[in-house]
């Protein structure tokens, strides 16, 4: 029989039972549900609402109820409809009037917000870890890296050479910014809405500033309509995520694209491909396929959520049932795949050679050899169109810039001096470019410890900070 069975006459069927049932899914928030039992006892104690041993006993039951789910001893029965039920029921079986006394001052509309929030919290931090150990990885590969030439691409075609160094750190900052938005969602989850009950707070003397103490929340939800309604911070989660995982799949798909034959940038560890089981020379990057294909579903997620929540009217609808599975899901997948990235990045090869040679096509001297007019006098617009005299030049000729002789370049402008080798030697190319952010040596030295530096602030944020108690 259902804990709120009183008001029927006859129970739902077995299927309306299970299509309803939310346990398969919040049973994973257990803890988080013995958590803010054990201090809403603790706080009816407290206020004199519930008896101290009544409040021991709850407290002792949980405990040992918490013990046999841990250790696989718990039957969760679909019957029972949700966790707190499947919980509550065991706990009153167990210790008797007690356990029943336990849901006194609360409803399952402000129980299960709780819960959710004390787990996205817990999602989190657990998605910042993984983020920090990926950030560090790329820092690590970008600083083994330093002096390594690539082509850089706009519209996947040669523009302009870069360090490697600077390529992996423009990775790095995404994900940078990805634990910031993580952050953000951990605290939009850090607030109390345990004391709303139903909808419009109780008539009993709760202390919801306990709890909040208590559960270790950083703030208490000063209006109970939108403390048992709000899914703000799901949404903010499933956002962070979603963000994230479409910086991973860009990477993915340079990664696929430089382990090609075709580029041969990079050769991946054997452990993060695999074969074909009809062409024998084949090393697929399927790992990093997976990573990009998955960056639809948590999108999805988050989709689903929005369209769960753009029409509810205040307060608790079963709708908000619909809340939790997409988001256990997204952060479950970002979490394999930041730690599944990770490892990918730190064992792959850099085939420095195939990089360096691939920098040296493509006329990515152009823009250089426009610089050098206009530093020269002559307005950018015309010297860019003397230098695309010159690269259909070479297309007509088949060779690059720094196979035509100095005629060739006087026949489209005196300006041009001996001097103008310079600006066709890579090295050259890549050095000059020393304004904050580019890709010159010094610039990308600075960069690199602005990054170790960001590493380091949220790094020790992580560590270091303890929620309140």
């Amino acid at each position: 029989m259902a804990l709120w069975s009183g008001r029927f006459e006859q129970g739902v069927s077995q299927f309306t039972q299970e299509f309803g049932a939310s346990l398969p899914v919040d049973k994973a928030m257990y803890k988080q549900d013995i958590a803010g039992s054990m201090a809403h006892a603790r706080m009816l104690a407290k206020q004199g609402v519930i008896s101290d041993d009544d409040a021991q006993a709850i407290v002792d039951g949980l405990e040992q109820i918490e013990r046999d789910i841990d250790e696989g001893d718990f039957t969760f029965d679909i019957n029972d409809e949700d966790i707190h039920m499947s919980i509550e029921k065991v706990l009153t079986e167990r210790i008797g009037d007690a356990g029943a006394r336990l849901h006194t001052g609360r409803s399952r509309n402000d129980q299960v917000i709780t819960d959710t929030r004390l787990y996205a919290k817990e999602l989190a931090r657990e998605l910042m870890e993984a983020n920090l150990k990926l950030r560090k990885t790329l820092l690590a590969v970008a600083a083994q890296n330093e002096g390594v030439y690539l082509p850089g691409y706009t519209h996947l075609q040669h523009a302009q050479p870069v360090l490697l160094t600077h390529h992996f750190l423009a990775y790095y900052w995404m994900f940078t910014r990805d634990f910031g938005r993580l952050r953000q969602a951990y605290d939009a989850a850090n607030m109390n809405p345990l004391g709303s009950a139903a909808l419009a707070g109780t008539t009993y003397p709760l202390d919801r500033f306990a709890t909040t103490d208590m559960l270790g929340f950083s703030g208490t939800i000063p209006n109970s309509l939108d403390a048992v309604s709000d899914r703000d911070f799901l949404l903010d989660l499933d956002y962070a995520a979603s963000v994230s995982m479409i910086h991973l799949s860009r990477l993915s798909e340079e990664i696929i694209l430089w382990s090609t034959s075709e580029f041969g940038f990079i050769t991946l560890s054997d452990a993060y491909s695999t074969g074909s089981s009809i062409m024998p020379q084949k090393k697929n990057p399927d790992f990093a396929e997976l990573i990009r294909g998955k960056s639809g579903r948590v999108v999805g997620d988050l989709v689903a959520l929005l369209v769960t929540m753009k029409s509810l009217p205040l307060a608790y609808n079963k709708d908000l049932q619909e809340d939790k599975e997409g988001v256990i899901d997204a952060a479950r997948t970002l979490f394999d795949c930041l730690t599944c990235m990770e490892g990918m990045i730190a064992t792959m090869k850099v085939n420095k050679e195939a990089m360096v040679e691939q920098a040296r096509k493509g006329y990515l001297a152009a823009t250089d050899v426009a610089d050098y007019l206009a530093k020269k006098g002559m307005p950018f617009r015309k010297a860019h169109e003397v230098v695309g005299h010159l690269v259909l030049l070479c297309d007509k000729r088949g060779c690059d810039l720094d196979d035509l002789s100095l005629e060739d370049f006087k026949a489209e402008s005196d300006l041009f001096e001996a001097d103008i080798t310079e600006a066709l030697d890579l090295e050259s190319i890549v050095a000059a470019r020393n304004t904050f952010g580019g890709t010159g040596n010094d610039a990308v030295h600075q960069q690199m410890q602005l990054a170790e530096d960001a590493y380091t602030n949220d790094n020790d944020w992580f560590f270091e900070w303890e929620p309140p108690r």
